[in-house]
Order: structure tokens, then C-alpha cells, then sequence
């Protein structure tokens, strides 16, 4: 199968892009390395594009002849997104907007898209598909709008879509392959301990076991098996939009357990400190992953200690 990966050379597109060369797919990536970097994707055919100049055609003569795509590229900071909102109205919605145009112009009929849990908003507990879709900043609405851009694709181009929303992304497979931007508890406790700084706690008097948040923690590893269940899974199917499914591990872990199991995989006491809660936080949040077994057959199979004990050695040895 010949797959062109939109973002491919970025943290979760190069664990994908890995995979499919590892399998023997053909791999086309597409990539400005604004964020990428080209030594993740040795193996693969690169074309260095930005798909947010809006510029289709020269996007479509990339895919011509390939069987799908997986679109990645966009941002993905929830602050950054509040202070400069226009840049992710433009990036991620022109971004996905030039990937459907290309894929109409140049008879690709597979897509996967990178969604994200934060179409949510404030949804808390076990959040299914079919929760409300409230986002509460830039950066989520700009997911919701590339979903239903997808979506009317589908249906208008005859193209086999489905999204993917994920939760808490972290870990590596590789150090290679690590996380550049720490904006995640996962790579912000990583950074903090390996610096001998203390990790903030956003509050401890929530309704969970220790007081702390809880939220859905999934391996990268895992994400990126996801997506190769979701590509075999749009290949196959009939034209339409398949929907949207969580990626995620069904389970819930604390910002505390999160921090107690950093000290245990590097053998090193992790010092935190108890601040006031963030407005808007929930308790917990945690992805139902009913949907996605049943569709695609996929489970996440990594736990807490996998992924941050990967997160942990991916910093350590950069």
C-alpha cells in the first residue's frame, strides 16, 4: 500500500510513518519540519510542503497513485492557540481543507485525521463519541471544524475518512522518536525531574483517590498502531464518513500516580508542588474505548509504567 503521511516527520506521524515502513508499505511523507525532523523518517520518500499555503495541486502531484492518507500536520497548543487563535484557524483548518481539495484532484480515496479529545471541552467521567462537542478554546474548535470538513468531503468526493480523537498522547518507541515540545504532564515531569525542578500540581482537593486530576494516559506506540488498524480499515471500506473513534486506554490515572511512577522508573525522587486548581479543569476525564475495539479490533496494550518509563529513557539519553 502507498501511504503519504501529512506531518509524518512530527512526534506521533514519525511513530506511524515507522510502522508502515517497518510493514513494508511505500511511505511518501509530507513535511515543512517547522516542527519535524527528517531524521525520524529515514526510509521514507520526503517532500518538503507546507499544506497550509493552501497551494492543492502541487499536493495533489505528491499523492498521485497512493491509496490513502494520514493527516497530521497542524497545531497543537492549547495556550498558543488562545493568544494567537487566527494561526489556528488558518493552519489547521486550511491545512486539512488543502489535504481534501489534493486528495479530490488526485483520486485518493482513504483518509485517516488526526482529531483530538479536546473537541470535549469540559466533558468529564468516561466521555463517549457521542458526547456534546464544547470546546472551550482555538485550539479545539479548529479540530471540530477539520472533522466536519472531513465529513462533507466524504460524502461530496467519495473518499473513505475516519478521525481519530485522541487522549493524552506520550512516551516513545524510540528515543529517536521522542517528544520535542514539553507540553504535556507526561514530558513536563520528565523535563522538571531530569532539571531537579519541581512539577506544578494544579490542585489536590478534586473528587479522585488522591485529590489530584485524573485523565486517560495512552502510549505512543499504541496511538500508531491505532492509525494502521484505522488505514487497513478505510482502504477496505465502502465510500463515506466512518466516524469518529477515542484513542485512548479506558483507563485513568493521577497527576500524583503519574508523578509517583517518574520517581519510580528513574530511581529518583520527582518534587512537586500543590497549587490553587485551573479553571475549567475536570476531575477526571477518561476515553470510552468501546467504539474503536468494535470497529477496528484495536486495544491499547501499554500501561502507565510503559509509557512514562519510555517517556523517561527518550529524555534521558537525547
Amino acid at each position: 500500500m502507498r501511504v503519504v503521511v501529512v506531518g509524518g516527520a512530527g512526534y506521533i506521524g514519525a511513530h506511524v510513518t515507522r510502522l508502515l515502513l517497518d510493514r513494508g508499505d511505500d511511505v511518501v511523507v509530507v513535511d515543512n519540519l517547522s516542527t519535524g525532523d527528517a531524521a525520524r523518517v529515514e526510509g521514507a520518500e520526503l517532500h518538503l510542503l507546507t499544506v497550509t499555503s493552501g497551494d492543492d495541486a502541487a499536493l495533489a502531484e505528491v499523492l498521485g497513485g497512493s491509496d490513502a492518507v494520514v493527516h497530521f500536520a497542524a497545531r497543537k497548543s492549547v495556550e498558543e492557540s488562545v493568544h494567537d487563535p487566527v494561526a489556528y484557524y488558518r493552519d489547521n483548518v486550511v491545512g486539512v481543507t488543502t489535504v481534501l481539495a489534493a486528495m479530490r484532484d488526485a483520486g485518493v480515496g482513504g483518509l485517516v485525521f488526526s482529531s483530538s479529545a479536546a473537541v470535549y471541552g469540559e466533558a468529564s467521567g468516561v466521555v463517549s463519541e457521542s458526547a456534546d462537542l464544547r470546546p472551550i478554546n482555538p485550539y479545539g474548535r479548529s479540530k471540530v471544524v477539520g472533522e466536519w470538513a472531513v465529513s462533507d468531503a466524504a460524502a461530496a468526493y467519495r473518499i473513505r475518512a475516519l478521525s481519530l480523537r485522541y487522549f493524552n498522547v506520550a512516551g516513545a518507541a524510540d528515543p529517536s522518536l521522542r517528544d520535542h515540545g514539553a507540553r504535556n504532564l507526561v514530558p513536563i515531569a520528565v523535563e522538571h525531574a531530569r532539571q531537579g525542578r519541581p512539577v506544578s500540581v494544579f490542585g489536590d482537593g478534586y473528587d479522585t483517590p488522591d485529590g489530584s486530576c485524573v485523565r486517560d494516559y495512552v502510549h505512543v506506540s499504541d496511538v500508531a498502531d491505532a492509525h494502521l488498524a484505522a488505514l487497513d480499515h478505510v482502504v477496505a471500506a465502502p465510500a463515506g464518513y466512518d466516524d469518529v473513534l477515542n484513542v485512548g486506554t479506558g483507563v485513568g490515572s493521577s497527576v500524583l500516580e503519574v508523578l509517583t511512577t517518574l520517581g519510580e522508573v528513574s530511581g529518583q525522587a520527582v518534587d512537586y508542588e500543590i497549587g490553587p486548581p485551573r479553571d475549567g479543569d475536570p476531575a477526571a476525564v477518561i476515553g470510552a474505548v468501546g467504539k474503536i475495539e468494535a470497529v477496528l479490533g484495536w486495544r491499547a496494550s501499554r500501561d502507565l509504567r510503559a509509557i512514562v518509563g519510555s517517556a523517561w529513557t527518550a529524555g534521558v539519553t537525547a
